[in-house]
């Protein structure tokens, strides 16, 4: 039961708040719904969740409009990797794209987005451990990759990052506020099903969860 397992994360979520005095309703649930079945997505939202993350534009394109017109206040983030092909396409269906990590693809988001006058909410995807597999932009150019896209007029609202899989990730979202912090970044997008707590006691205040809500996923 969908209902029963967000009671549950709320609880969570107000535990650690009260903890480390934190606002509840500053966090925000992003509700991770690759691979997710239309009807299961409309449960989640008849249950209360209303920002919903996709890894893949062909897949969103699919399902989304539908669910778009009966449930027309739900948001969607981007937060797979995202392709420059793919970016008008994306910026039609998305409300924000969370995973903005190069200068190519954030040229091509200006492009599109003032040909379709429709400004998306911009985080930019940091490689926070430093791993060459992982998308993300290094830490030591991200200062310089922010001008850019200011520059650009992207809205930059904030921070992504998936920490090392084997690894504490307490240290990695520490680092992720402390670098919001010096560029005043106002969110953070970090935390998952197995650690969102952590993240929310470390600044985050968007939180991408998929398992926790929806239980364990078929690989796609």
């Amino acid at each position: 039961m969908i209902n029963n397992k967000l009671h549950l994360i709320n609880q969570n979520i107000a535990k650690t708040c009260a903890t480390f005095n934190k606002q509840v309703k500053d966090i925000k649930i992003v509700a991770v719904s690759k691979t997710i079945a239309s009807e299961n997505i409309i449960e989640a939202i008849n249950c209360g969740c209303k920002i919903f993350g996709e890894n893949y534009v062909t897949e969103a394109k699919q399902k989304w409009p539908k669910i778009l017109q009966d449930f027309p206040n739900t948001k969607l983030h981007f937060i797979g990797h995202l392709q420059t092909n793919k970016v008008k396409l994306a910026l039609e269906l998305f409300d924000c794209i969370e995973s903005v990590d190069n200068e190519k693809l954030a040229l091509e988001i200006a492009k599109q987005q003032q040909k379709l006058s429709k400004r998306p909410e911009i985080f930019l995807q940091v490689n926070i451990g430093d791993e060459e597999q992982k998308s993300g932009i290094a830490l030591e150019k991200l200062p310089d990759f922010l001008k850019f896209c200011q520059k650009l007029d992207l809205n930059v609202v904030g921070l992504m990052a998936i920490p090392p899989a084997h690894e504490s990730p307490s240290p990695y979202f520490a680092l992720l506020a402390k670098l919001a912090r010096e560029l005043n970044l106002k969110n953070l997008s970090m935390g998952m099903s197995s650690d969102y707590q952590e993240a929310i006691a470390l600044g985050a205040n968007y939180i991408r969860l998929g398992t926790a809500i929806f239980g364990p996923r078929n690989s796609s």
